[in-house]
């Protein structure tokens, strides 16, 4: 299924993230849920659920239809996210 996944990524997926400066990386593929990160202008951005949903979810499905679901791997820990939130909260 990887395979499957990557040349769909690479393909389909990979150039309409480049018109954007984004790109994508597969993580993993585990019981039809594929997990990936964003990257270059599409990591962080506040529309990147929408693009999981609208251009990865929905491209995968097409050309795959047993991917169930699409996961954003986040970049950066649980622990730091929550030490930066500390910081700045403290600054308010």
């Amino acid at each position: 299924m990887k395979e499957k996944v990557l040349k769909v990524m690479e393909e389909i997926i990979r150039p309409q993230l480049a018109k954007h400066y984004g790109d994508i990386s597969l993580v993993d593929v585990k019981d039809n849920v594929v997990y990936v990160k964003l990257l270059g202008a599409c990591s962080g951005c506040p529309s990147a659920r929408f693009t999981i949903e609208d251009v990865v979810l929905a491209s995968l499905q097409n050309e795959i239809p047993s991917i169930e679901k699409v996961e954003l791997v986040q970049e950066v820990s649980s622990e730091l996210l929550d030490m930066a939130k500390k910081i700045l909260r403290k600054g308010e």
